[in-house]
């Protein structure tokens, strides 16, 4: 079994109802796929196993994730820390797992508050200072996925937590500022 690299990428859909995750295994020649099993571990929900079709790429919803019941309307998925695991028998010698901090209801926030901010019209400093403020957010945002790539839960989920807020505190209250912190740090 030399030859054999289980691998699995999270493809982004850029919607908070799905999650893509494509096979990009390698498997050696004449090597059968035996019991393939995908485990994710979802936030706040616990984990389950759910079907994984190999060499394939996979969506999965509330439904098929088992967060909403056949019928009823599919509902966003969490933002958080996600662990997927990838086997194929024997599952205890052959499997892969990945962390992955999925952001797409946060992610929705920020391009909504970004776009109310080209929208907007004040004066050339507040702009700034609110350019800043988002850019802040992005940043956070980005460190949380990054920290979540690299087994950092407790980075990633903190700086998930920071941009949220910081993103909250901004679309409820604009940047509630005169702009002078941008003419003064910039």
């Amino acid at each position: 079994m030399a030859d054999l690299k289980l691998e699995i990428l999270v493809v982004p859909t850029y919607n908070t109802l799905t999650l893509a995750i494509a096979d990009a295994s390698t498997y050696p020649d004449g090597f059968v796929i035996s019991a393939p099993s995908l485990e994710i571990v979802i936030p706040g929900l616990g984990s389950t196993i759910v079907s994984f079709v190999p060499n394939d790429y996979n969506v999965f919803n509330s439904g098929s994730l088992g967060i909403t019941e056949a019928g009823e309307d599919l509902q966003p998925l969490p933002d958080g820390l996600y662990t997927i695991t990838y086997s194929v028998a024997p599952a205890y010698q052959n499997y892969v797992t990945k962390n992955l901090m999925r952001v797409e209801q946060l992610q929705e926030k920020f391009d909504e508050a970004f776009m109310k901010l080209d929208m907007m019209q004040c004066d050339a400093p507040i702009k700034k200072q609110q350019k800043v403020e988002l850019n802040t957010v992005y940043f956070l945002i980005q460190g949380s996925i990054a920290a979540a790539n690299n087994c950092a839960t407790d980075v990633a989920n903190k700086l998930y937590l920071q941009a949220a807020k910081q993103l909250a505190y901004f679309s409820k209250n604009g940047c509630d500022c005169s702009g002078s912190n941008y003419l003064t740090n910039f």
